[in-house]
């Protein structure tokens, strides 16, 4: 097989993107567009990805790292002079080289590798990714023969009514025989309305010079659709929420409703978990088998392990062990771990803090750079009070331990194992095991007080 190249055309800003992040650094579900690109190349067996950068070249480099090599467009002057600036990397390079913008997020490596396929097939000097469009208005179309050999591309802007009644358009996708294209893109010039070089005049130069021109036609025309504006990005999210969701359910996912169900690309969840629409899962996330998720619940870049139930809540950087509870309306904060059968109820917040096997926290609660240990009840109202004013303190609480409704654990401070914090108490001072700590005033009762009051 032919050594394998790939060019990502990421050098625009997307000025129709209104917006200070540069168009290919705009995220679908959960990713940049131009890294969709770049990790379906990936999975196509390219030998060498180069990028080209111009606007936010630093921010793009940053974004992709080592997965491809950059070289940067200073000026932006079309298509066929963005792929010039990679000479250095690959003029030399025998093989075939694949062409695609990095605002073309809905690709596929299946899609690329077909592409290349049948370019090696039939031994075109360069193959164009043609797709039908129901609205063809704006695309370029490609125009045939009588029996169906590529004769040129005609833009929008110049077809005659005959050729604007065409719906096989141009997908900015092409694959070349290296050497070819770079020996057609010295021959290029930019005489031309825009002043810019395009690479389709590459296309026309194979063309005059007797080269094969053939055309693959991809079937699904949303996968080819480019992003160069707010409602197309909608749209794309729309596309690659869809896909994502459908492969998970194929892979054991229930969904009630999916399409209100958004999921990052890369979120991993195992079978026979159920998730609830109106769930956000996000980032860096990964959830075990038969867990439940109901409407409402949001989680992001969590680990949740097998078992889980998860009730109208939000997780961020959080774990919760196998058997594990929360919810409805709690919120894990970075930093939060939950141990194995452990019950955090409603309207709860736990940050930076370990809480041990069955423990049990059941409502209106904060638990804040904390350890707990296992099989703890922690009563209604706790405070774990965790900041001074300037920093932030740890409180240990030992297993078994009792902490009473109403009670506030002020930091640094150490609750041992099996003792019991009363009601009420403001606890300062560390306890020893199977001490009561009391901490609040003795009632006073004042007889007749209450027919002073005003009502």
């Amino acid at each position: 097989m032919a050594k394998r190249n790939a060019i990502v055309l990421a050098a625009g800003k997307g000025t129709r993107m209104k917006s200070k992040l540069y168009k290919v650094l705009h995220q679908v579900c959960g990713r940049t567009m131009v890294e969709h690109v770049v990790n379906q190349l990936g999975k196509a067996h390219i030998d060498n990805i180069v990028t080209v950068v111009g606007f936010g070249a630093d921010t793009v480099k940053e974004t992709l790292g080592s997965r491809t090599s950059f070289a940067l467009q200073q000026q932006q002057l079309g298509t066929g002079h963005a792929v010039m600036q990679t000479e250095d990397l690959l003029g030399s390079s025998d093989g075939e080289t694949l062409v695609v913008s990095g605002d073309t997020p809905l690709f596929t490596a299946e899609t690329f590798n077909h592409l290349f396929e049948y370019h090696e097939q039939r031994h075109a000097a360069a193959t164009i990714l043609t797709s039908v469009a129901p609205d063809p208005t704006g695309y370029g179309r490609i125009i045939r023969n009588d029996v169906g050999i590529v004769e040129r591309i005609v833009e929008q802007k110049d077809a005659s009514k005959e050729e604007q009644a065409i719906k096989e358009i141009n997908t900015g996708v092409y694959c070349f025989d290296n050497r070819k294209l770079f020996q057609a893109l010295k021959k290029i010039n930019n005489d031309n309305a825009q002043g810019e070089y395009y690479l389709t005049d590459v296309i026309a130069i194979m063309k005059q010079q007797g080269e094969v021109v053939t055309a693959y036609r991809d079937n699904d025309f949303n996968e080819t659709m480019g992003v160069n504006d707010r409602v197309a990005l909608a749209r794309a999210n729309k596309i690659m929420q869809a896909r994502i969701n459908k492969q998970l359910m194929a892979q054991g996912v229930s969904m009630i409703d999916p399409a209100t169900t958004y999921i990052d690309a890369g979120v991993k969840i195992g079978r026979d978990t159920v998730i609830e629409g109106g769930v956000v899962i996000k980032g860096r996330t990964t959830i075990g088998s038969d867990c439940f998720i109901s409407s409402g619940s949001r989680i992001i870049s969590s680990t949740i392990h097998d078992g889980v139930k998860i009730t109208s809540s939000t997780l961020e950087s959080a774990e919760m062990h196998t058997g594990s509870d929360i919810g409805p309306n709690s919120h894990l904060r970075p930093n939060a771990e939950i141990g194995k059968n452990v019950h955090i109820g409603n309207f709860c917040e736990v940050k930076k803090a370990y809480i041990g096997d069955g423990t049990k926290v059941g409502h209106l609660t904060y638990i804040g750079n904390a350890t707990l240990g296992k099989n703890i009840n922690v009563g209604c109202g706790v405070v774990f009070v965790n900041y001074d004013g300037s920093k932030k303190h740890h409180t240990n609480v030992g297993d078994h331990a009792f902490i009473g409704s109403n009670s506030n654990l002020v930091a640094p401070v150490n609750i041992a194992a099996d003792s019991f914090i009363a009601a009420g108490s403001t606890i300062t001072d560390s306890t020893e095991r199977f001490d009561m700590a009391i901490a609040r005033q003795r009632q006073t009762n004042k007889p007749n007080y209450a027919k002073k009051l005003p009502w």
